[in-house]
């Protein structure tokens, strides 16, 4: 088959270029060029010149540093610490009370910052220490807060969300809707990994003796009662309809900055930093955006996507059989790219055979943000776990990614109660937008 040649081909050339260290966006933007120019025309380079600059000025994607900018005032303000003292505070009576509470911090955290890494950072600094001293097992510390970070790209707002929605042309309103249900499911599984683990080994978490007060209680909660109340904001909006994904984007940044600074916590050089970050992410996304745009111009060109599309859809299987061997592709890619790279190279190649086979592009988009999720916790390419090697020091590379690897199977079974019940996705765009 001409187009699996092809698409080999596209790989190879890839893995040469990474083999080089030339960055993902660069490697692909170089292969569109030099393809285009040696497979159709050296003229039509303009042409994916003029497609890049019609994607990246679309008013969209002012929603990525809204909320990128949110998360990151977010999480310096110290905020997003707050959701973990409270959530900790409330859950520690529980089986392993503390990972609970660090992934249900994540998940709180996730609805103010679409960023996996972001997310297990900010959690992980605070989170990952205090179950060491209180005597958790180094790789359950770490791997309930890698898992628990990755919950910044599936509930809303959600970076990934908004590429796959770009690439796709897909409502990001109705992705970012799909995206909570599922979201709230897989903070569930992976609470439920938790006391499962801690209840075949008890001393991996050993129970909390001490009380709280009923005054701490309150304190913890108050403080992380801002962020909960942004979260809200969005998240009503968004299903009200009452305001765009860019209106709610500007909202929570503007919301974010006025509570930091209220409350004490956000002084201009912290706010300077925030800004700084906020334009290297969105500068890295928007240079990927570009490269994948012209890497998938010479593949549509060459007929790789339409190809493949026919070929898989013409299999005299049933349909969901090709959406495994599409899981298990993206699982193994997840192992060696970085996951917004996965999003760009793989969406434009299957999308056409998800409507083709009747799946709604929007289940798919979560299906895909559930693997990249996986992506960012599984060796050798992992970028949670070194995220967390990094603000915590204690912690080694092997423990980090031991203790991660226990979450994989929880988010597989997500994935796999998506595929059973598509419902879990599609019912509240359904009901905001009546699709």
């Amino acid at each position: 088959m001409e187009a699996l040649l092809w698409f080999g081909a596209f790989i190879g050339a890839l893995v040469f270029l990474l083999s080089l260290r030339i960055p993902v966006a660069v490697s692909m933007g170089l292969i569109g060029i030099a393809g285009t120019a040696i497979f159709v025309s050296p003229r039509a380079v303009v042409q994916i010149a003029n497609i890049a600059y019609s994607h990246t000025w679309s008013f969209v994607l002012v929603i990525v540093p809204l909320f990128v900018l949110m998360g990151e005032v977010i999480a310096i303000s110290g905020l997003g610490a707050a959701l973990f003292r409270a959530a900790a505070i409330w859950l520690r009576r529980l089986p392993g009370g503390l990972a609970i509470g660090t992934i249900a911090a994540s998940a709180g955290f996730a609805s103010v910052c679409g960023s996996s890494p972001i997310t297990a950072a900010t959690i992980g600094s605070m989170a990952v220490p205090e179950m060491i001293k209180h005597g958790y097992a180094k790789g359950l510390a770490a791997g309930a807060t890698a898992a628990g970070g990755t919950l910044g790209i599936l509930i809303p707002p959600s970076v990934p969300m908004i590429l796959y929605g770009v690439i796709t042309e897909t409502s990001i309103g109705g992705l970012f809707l799909a995206g909570i249900l599922p979201g709230l499911m897989m903070a569930t599984l992976l609470s439920a990994s938790v006391i499962l683990q801690v209840v075949m080994n008890p001393a991996k978490a050993p129970p909390l003796t001490g009380r709280v007060s009923f005054t701490e209680r309150m304190s913890a909660s108050a403080e992380a009662l801002p962020t909960v109340l942004i979260a809200l904001m969005i998240i009503g909006t968004l299903y009200a309809g009452v305001a765009s994904p860019s209106e709610t984007g500007a909202f929570g940044a503007v919301a974010a900055v006025i509570v930091a600074v209220a409350m004490g916590r956000l002084k201009f050089r912290s706010l300077r930093t925030a800004l700084e970050k906020t334009v290297r992410t969105t500068g890295m996304f928007m240079l990927l955006l570009v490269g994948g745009l012209f890497s998938s111009f010479i593949l549509t060109r060459l007929g790789v996507p339409q190809e493949i599309s026919n070929y898989l859809t013409g299999l005299d299987v049933a349909p969901w059989v090709i959406i495994v061997m599409i899981n298990v592709l993206l699982l193994i890619m997840g192992m060696f790219l970085d996951p917004l790279s996965i999003l760009v190279i793989i969406v434009p190649i299957f999308v056409d055979t998800i409507v083709g086979l009747g799946y709604d592009p929007i289940w798919f988009g979560i299906v895909v943000t559930i693997q990249i999720e996986i992506a960012a916790i599984t060796p050798p390419v992992g970028l949670n776990l070194f995220v967390l090697r990094t603000v915590v020091p204690d912690l080694s590379l092997a423990d980090t990614a031991r203790g991660a690897l226990s979450f994989v199977l929880p988010m597989l079974v997500g994935i796999v109660l998506l595929m059973v019940f598509p419902q879990i996705a599609l019912v509240l765009p359904e009901l905001a937008f009546g699709r």
